[in-house]
């Protein structure tokens, strides 16, 4: 494929803005964020896959309503009201490399300084594979090298180490500083179908990286609280079937509905006082965490993938679309 230039990019910028100018006001979507698209002249696919994610919330289309749910505005708002100046973990499945680029769309209408301020623990891919990178920019990235990836290159193995714990050695010191929004996968990574069914799920989470994460946070000087998320995107960009090594996976990029959905924190001493032994307390809280997206998961897919909307509701899941309100 022949390089293109920083003149291409901005005549496909000044194309986007024609055709902006040109669409009816009921259609029109806001385009700043589409700037930092500038200096990645050989991604001009990043620009149709956002600007189809920006639409799906921003649209209008009467089908958005049915499509795009979310019951993060009550929650977030529950969460900042109680414990300002806190540390909030949220623990969460992964979808795609996409979910970053979700979760700050659907948040941007109530949110937005949430949308902004947020932190992402994620893999190395996020800035190493091409078609990933787009998603990443303008976000709060801590890299780490997943378990999954950690022996692809034996010689690499002692560098991904100590990466890693440069990474913790960073996330330490913003927890520290209290008033902090991680996100993290503790699945390691993607989503994926399961091989007999073809139903997506969430990936299970690896305990000892909930209890790392869980520690980090316990040991900030600040108070901490974990909380559940549950994340359904991943029609629009899903991973391969089977987990590969090299980069550069073939995918297919399509334009869908998404759901975000955030539960109560989870409390790690009343699983503790419950349990016999450490090694027991973590399973059982890492469980709990799972549990919890799961069951999110599956009122969010019901919603989109069932199409039942805000009526695929539960008296622990309220769906809402607070953009409408």
């Amino acid at each position: 494929m022949a390089r293109t230039t920083s003149k291409d990019a901005q005549a496909l910028l000044q194309s986007l803005r024609s055709a902006y100018a040109a669409t009816p006001t009921n259609l029109k979507i806001l385009t700043p964020p589409m700037l930092v698209f500038m200096q990645i002249i050989d991604l001009y696919v990043g620009f149709a896959v956002f600007t189809a994610l920006i639409q799906v919330f921003q649209s209008g289309n009467p089908r958005a309503g049915e499509i795009v749910l979310s019951n993060m505005s009550v929650a977030l708002d529950r969460m900042l009201s109680d414990v300002e100046g806190h540390n909030i973990v949220l623990m969460s499945n992964h979808q795609s490399e996409a979910d970053p680029a979700v979760i700050a769309l659907l948040l941007e209408a109530t949110n937005a300084h949430i949308a902004e301020s947020l932190t992402y623990v994620a893999g190395d891919r996020v800035l190493i594979d091409p078609l990933c990178k787009p998603f990443s920019m303008g976000r709060n990235l801590i890299c780490v090298y997943s378990k999954k990836h950690m022996h692809d290159v034996p010689a690499l193995v002692e560098m991904k180490r100590k990466a890693n714990a440069r990474s913790l050695k960073e996330l330490a010191l913003l927890l520290r500083g209290g008033s902090q929004i991680i996100w993290i996968a503790p699945s390691g990574g993607r989503d994926r179908p399961d091989p007999h069914t073809k139903e997506w799920f969430p990936a299970p989470f690896d305990a000892s990286s909930v209890d790392n994460m869980r520690r980090l946070a316990d040991n900030s000087e600040t108070p901490g609280h974990i909380y559940p998320l549950a994340l359904l995107c991943h029609d629009i960009m899903p991973p391969p079937s089977q987990v590969e090594k090299e980069i550069g996976e073939q995918r297919v990029i399509s334009f869908h509905g998404t759901g975000l959905s955030v539960a109560p924190a989870i409390n790690f001493s009343e699983i503790a006082a419950a349990c016999e032994n450490p090694e027991e307390v973590k399973e059982a809280y890492t469980q709990a965490l799972y549990n919890s997206v799961t069951e999110q998961y599956n009122v969010l897919r019901a919603a989109v993938h069932g199409k039942q909307g805000l009526k695929a509701s539960t008296p622990t899941v309220s769906l809402s679309q607070p953009w409408n309100q």
